[in-house]
């Protein structure tokens, strides 16, 4: 029940055959509906067997020392529906191990939107990186500069990864970038963890299996971009006291 009941009505339930939980709240209940394939119904009145959701087992499991209960529900109509439990050490571990958990499911999300994929590794921003650099040579005026300013910010990336990975960050995009031209494969990028004959990290970055889906890679410039126009736009700062 979502509003709960007394224990008088509860007890009387459970004489006749029907153990019922006193509480459950209002997204937990709906989530139960789906998976249960049952309906949600205002009064004890509505009831009628085609609401009725159906499930094979219902159990109430203990965890841990703190008498925490839960209630699980499986082989419900809808296999679909599930629900994942996440338990850690402490509540860093937990919002970690959520945060991770969500950024996989948003990956999933994309690829249903969007099959398309470009490889990982700063293959994708050194390759728009080379490609913007050769367009901004066919413009004219001061156009130019903003155009290999914005390549430039694209090597970044590569550079971050490099230096995190501890690596020389400048001779690993230098090889990177050498290489994509030399051999016209945007798809080599910085594999941290195989390091080369050559002394670089550099490789293709489709063999490895590294790859992001497109949808989130645009996401992510289009909104590093409108964050950058949004800082140009202030041309001046107040503080408390200056113009006083």
């Amino acid at each position: 029940c979502q509003w709960g009941f007394d224990y008088e009505a509860n007890h009387l339930l459970l004489q006749n055959g029907l153990p019922a939980v006193r509480w459950v709240g209002g997204v937990e209940i709906e989530h139960i509906a789906i998976a249960t394939g049952g309906r949600i119904v205002p009064r004890f009145e509505d009831l009628s067997p085609e609401k009725l959701g159906r499930a094979g087992v219902v159990r109430e499991v203990s965890f841990g020392t703190s008498n925490e209960r839960m209630l699980v529900i499986e082989d419900g109509v809808n296999s679909n529906a599930v629900t994942v439990l996440i338990r850690g050490g402490n509540k860093m571990i937990v919002e970690e191990a959520k945060r991770s958990l969500h950024d996989a499911m948003c990956v999933v999300r994309n690829l249903i939107k969007d099959r398309r994929v470009v490889y990982g590794g700063g293959a994708a921003e050194v390759s728009c990186s080379i490609a913007i650099s050769k367009h901004a040579e066919t413009v004219a005026g001061t156009d130019q500069y903003a155009i290999r300013a914005f390549a430039d910010a694209l090597d970044d990336i590569p550079l971050a990864l490099a230096e995190n990975a501890g690596l020389a960050p400048i001779e690993e995009l230098a090889s990177i970038k050498s290489r994509q031209v030399k051999e016209n494969n945007p798809n080599l990028g910085l594999g941290i963890d195989r390091p080369t004959s050559v002394g670089n990290s550099t490789c293709d970055m489709k063999d490895l299996g590294v790859f992001e889906t497109l949808i989130g890679k645009q996401q992510q410039l289009q909104l590093a971009t409108q964050v950058v126009k949004m800082i140009l736009k202030i041309d001046d700062v107040i503080l408390k006291g200056v113009y006083n």
